[in-house]
């Protein structure tokens, strides 16, 4: 099978052959060594010296974090959103009482960070400014570095969901300003579901020391107490971090840059491909995301039945659109451990089914045929 949606990503099999050991003392000093050891690999991936924490939740439960432990009922908070996940951050600072604006972008394209200044100069109130920084539902990566630094020019808290970004595009968590970023362990770090990643800055912290919204299991102050002693406050999914050491070995020894790399060359293959088929990119190319490709579904051709033919007979799992994009986009994930190869398994999967299906194209597969 051919895994190709943004999550859970396939693991390589050292990955997978280290969540076979024993357990351990969770509070004993061999799980020690290892939370220094990973604590010590992801701060070079996210490129920070800020405190990191891990704790054992989805990547939801990261961005629950982030809103949980920096903000109170009735804080004023700037949701930018340019997809699913952008609403889904949203929608969690609103449950938890936060008075949320939510300055959203027509799906496929990016935030504009002028609009961002507009919006926080329209109301000095906010406290925090939440941003996707890849959005997975709409295949797009967001101008970080530009929003990051609006943010900062206001003097805002500045929450990132880097879920599906980090480990695979390069974020500068400090250069950037960024307070809190969260990302997940089954995106492109290579293991499976089940651990979420937050740095919390300086400003961050001073947030927190002020933040009313309640956490018990989500309390970032009880992870860092702990971590102090290389533990965490509640029991940990043990063999995950048996998994994430092994992986982010993997990843030092290929080199940082040279991931980032990967990425980009697998991402301008995939694109190259879907265009060569004669079908159509949904995201702005020039902001397409290096983790996973947005492809329109063509016309006359039923989506959800595309999907459901390449899992059944070709082998090959790739995402269809959500919500409002359901039956119009299908989407290939490529981030974590994967090759040219694997999309190049994807393009001809492609190649076969869609004629099937009833695409007809000038190019592409009509070429081939």
């Amino acid at each position: 099978m051919n895994l190709r949606i943004p999550g859970p990503t396939p693991c390589p099999p050292q990955v997978l052959e280290a969540m076979a050991k024993q357990m351990i003392n969770h509070r004993g000093p061999e799980f020690g060594e290892i939370v220094r050891d990973v604590t010590a690999n992801l701060r070079a991936f996210f490129q920070t010296r800020n405190d990191l924490l891990i704790l054992t939740a989805s990547g939801s439960g990261g961005m629950e974090a982030a809103i949980v432990n920096t903000l109170s009922p009735g804080d004023k908070v700037l949701a930018v959103s340019i997809g699913v996940f952008g609403e889904r951050f949203a929608r969690i600072a609103g449950i938890y009482g936060a008075d949320v604006t939510r300055l959203n972008f027509e799906w496929g394209k990016p935030a504009d960070p002028d609009e961002v200044r507009r919006a926080l100069e329209a109301e000095p109130r906010y406290k925090a400014v939440l941003v996707t920084h890849n959005e997975t539902s709409t295949g797009v990566t967001n101008d970080l570095p530009a929003i990051a630094k609006v943010v900062k020019e206001h003097g805002k808290l500045l929450l990132v969901d880097g879920i599906s970004s980090v480990g695979s595009i390069e974020i500068k968590t400090d250069d950037w300003g960024c307070d809190v970023v969260v990302s997940g362990s089954q995106k492109g770090w290579m293991v499976p579901p089940g651990l979420v990643f937050v740095t919390m800055s300086e400003q961050a912290w001073r947030a927190e020391a002020e933040a009313k919204m309640p956490r018990f299991y989500l309390d970032v102050a009880a992870a860092k107490r702990y971590l102090e002693k290389d533990q965490t406050p509640f029991t940990p999914a043990v063999s995950l971090f048996y998994a994430l050491q092994v992986a982010l070995r993997m990843m030092d020894e290929e080199g940082r840059d040279n991931v980032f790399d990967r990425h980009a060359k697998i991402a301008q293959h995939t694109r190259e491909g879907v265009k060569a088929l004669g079908l159509q990119l949904f995201a702005d190319e020039r902001f397409a995301s290096n983790t996973i490709t947005a492809v329109r579904v063509p016309e006359g051709v039923d989506g959800k039945q595309l999907t459901k033919v390449l899992r059944e007979d070709k082998g090959v799992v790739v995402s269809g659109g959500q919500q409002s994009l359901e039956g119009k986009i299908f989407r290939i994930g490529h981030l974590g451990y994967v090759t040219e190869a694997d999309i190049d398994n994807v393009m001809a999967a492609l190649a076969e089914v869609l004629p099937r299906l009833g695409f007809r194209s000038s190019v592409g597969i009509a070429a081939k045929s």
